[in-house]
């Protein structure tokens, strides 16, 4: 009867948990929308203002970077916001086009920490009453429940073995 109940309260624990994926990378893919859209218009301000000095964008960065140490460490942000805004645009035009279904496999993509930091502070846990999220709630439960009742079998299996001998 413990075991029941144990397996049961593991499964409706885990069927809440992963029902919540789909709203959370819902929630996520928002955020960084809304980050790639910002870092573009910054990039391109920065490339209108290369080529109103006649450079292009690598020119305008080496041109920074020789400008004095302030100078350079504008350049080496500017580097690292360019990659950045292009990181988003990729992971963006993976994800845009994804179902709920398809972007688990992309959950690696879900772990830019300022991202998920924001994401997680926002969110708030829900019913799931769509397909993905009560398919995610299914998938949960099952797979909680089967790990729980495998490790209660593991744990139980040794006592089986003397009560039989």
């Amino acid at each position: 009867m413990i075991v029941r109940t144990l397996t049961l309260t593991a499964g409706i624990a885990g069927a809440a948990a992963t029902a919540q994926f789909p709203e959370y990378s819902q929630q996520y893919l928002q955020r960084m929308a809304g980050k790639e859209e910002e870092l573009t218009r910054f990039v391109a301000e920065f490339d209108a203002d290369a080529a109103e000095q006649g450079m292009s964008r690598e020119q305008a960065l080496i041109d920074l970077a020789m400008g004095g140490r302030m100078a350079a460490a504008r350049a080496d942000t500017m580097v690292e916001t360019i990659a950045r805004q292009r990181h988003f645009e990729q992971v963006l035009a993976e994800l845009r086009g994804a179902s709920p279904f398809e972007r688990a496999r992309y959950a690696a993509a879900f772990t830019d920490p300022e991202l998920a930091r924001g994401t997680l502070s926002d969110f708030k846990p829900a019913l799931p009453l769509t397909f993905e999220g009560l398919s995610f709630a299914a998938i949960g439960f099952a797979l909680a429940s089967l790990i729980i009742g495998l490790l209660a079998w593991i744990v139980r299996l040794p006592f089986r073995r003397r009560a039989s001998a």
